[in-house]
């Protein structure tokens, strides 16, 4: 039951009523049991940032047949307000079809917020209203498209207040949009403005304005045959011709079951950022949303950047309780798994796993770590090692066997003093299938 599910049990309202949770500043900036993909970021006239995504809810299937939005006014403190948009159930919002929803957008115009959302097949595109960011969106209506189907519509709106819908999957396709916002001008559909072939273009198409320079993002199919970065791509003009300019952001051994990307760029009190999404749960369909602080260099080109725990929030201190499941890379087996509504785990932890998490300030120094794990049949080890996975353990903490994988202990050991900034890596140890969990760790102060 995921966290959703199990607050609308107890408090026995419908589904689709609106909860608010706080959320965490660190990465996943949604908290366990709220898996948001796909994330499309904006700053609206208030000054909030807010984020809108699919909403994954099971372990074989992408999305749902609701959206949610998170919003924040820092990027420390978090809001999410679930069940804005639904394609189903009591407050179905899509007369015309009652499909999963996938990767939405949205846009503003006088006063009016339009959700642009998609469905599979030739249902696919649809836009709903509301007078709020949050919605609720309401009286969706579809998109002509006039043949030229596809997925994951984006609406960019230029600075002449000319908008202009995007959307495809293999190739990028691009139109104006009508003065309603609700249907395309079909006389301007260009095809073909990304390809698979020259651009490395899959779906998830979004687009910017930077400096004069249309910033056209998107999942990039280029490394390992799989989409896994975001890439991106320059013009003088929304409908191009764009020239490839390479990766942002690559979520590689996010997950043992990852496969895609999809995200965006957002400007937010004179910081750029970009936003993606993470695998979990050994699963291609159950991703979490995470972000990260980006740079234009001198030419308008922009360099990669790697996955971190901390994301926005620069290094992390080290004596506060790291949830293991805030991991940002995962080597081998080890995935991150529910314990509960609201708590996550490390857990399928095999000899040779390793986990990672960038960064921490150790400022003066630290000198003991503690670890709440559940010892499972066989004993293990956890060795803590900075910087590199290949670097030399600084401690090392023995986990007994004989262990039910439920009952949890806190073990500690002493490890070499460590100053400064560094990632952390927990490498696992140990023989067979049924080594520990783990659920978080902590560094003491000298």
């Amino acid at each position: 039951m995921s966290l959703i599910n199990a607050i609308t049990a107890r408090c026995g309202i419908s589904l689709f009523l609106l909860v608010i949770l706080k959320l965490h500043a660190a990465n996943p900036i949604v908290p366990p049991g709220i898996h948001i993909a796909d994330p499309s970021a904006h700053v609206w006239q208030d000054g909030r940032l807010y984020v809108y995504g699919s909403t994954d809810e099971k372990p074989n299937h992408y999305c749902s047949y609701h959206h949610d939005v998170v919003s924040t006014a820092d990027l420390i403190h978090w809001t999410l307000v679930t069940n804005v948009f639904a394609s189903k159930g009591p407050d179905d919002q899509v007369a015309y079809a009652h499909a999963p929803l996938y990767a939405p957008d949205c846009q503003y115009k006088n006063g009016t917020y339009y959700l642009y959302h998609c469905m599979p097949g030739d249902i696919s595109e649809g836009v709903a209203t509301s007078k709020s960011p949050t919605g609720p969106f309401v009286h969706s209506q579809r998109i002509q498209l006039n043949g030229v189907e596809g997925i994951d519509p984006c609406v960019f709106m230029d600075d002449d207040g000319q908008a202009y819908y995007i959307w495809g999957q293999f190739g990028a396709k691009v139109a104006k949009l009508k003065s309603s916002l609700t249907e395309i001008d079909p006389t301007t559909i260009h095809d073909n403005v990304l390809t698979e072939k020259e651009h490395f273009f899959h779906e998830g198409g979004y687009m910017v304005k930077r400096n004069g320079t249309y910033y056209f993002v998107y999942t990039h199919m280029g490394r390992g045959s799989r989409p896994t970065c975001i890439g991106y791509a320059t013009g003088k003009s929304p409908f191009g011709p764009f020239i490839y300019r390479g990766v942002i952001i690559d979520n590689n051994y996010c997950d043992p079951g990852n496969w895609n990307n999809h995200g965006s760029l957002v400007e937010f009190k004179g910081r750029w950022y970009v936003f993606y999404h993470r695998s979990t749960q050994g699963s291609f369909t159950l991703r979490k949303t995470c972000l990260e602080p980006i740079t234009f260099n001198p030419d308008g080109t922009i360099n990669e950047v790697e996955m971190t725990t901390q994301g926005a929030s620069g290094p992390l201190g080290p004596c506060e309780k790291m949830e293991a499941e805030r991991a940002c890379l995962l080597h081998g087996n080890v995935r991150v798994q529910p314990l509960s509504a609201d708590n996550d785990a490390l857990a399928g932890i095999r000899k040779g796993d390793r986990a990672a998490y960038k960064y921490f300030d150790f400022g003066a120094g630290v000198d003991r770590l503690t670890v709440r794990a559940a010892p499972g049949a066989t004993p293990g080890k956890i060795e803590i090692v900075t910087d590199s996975p290949w670097g030399g353990a600084i401690g090392s903490i023995a986990v007994p066997g004989n262990g039910d994988g439920q009952t949890w202990q806190e073990l500690s050991c002493a490890i070499h003093p460590v100053k400064g900034v560094h990632a952390v890596w927990l490498e696992f140890e140990g023989e067979g299938d049924g080594l520990f969990k783990v659920d978080w760790f902590r560094f003491h102060q000298r």
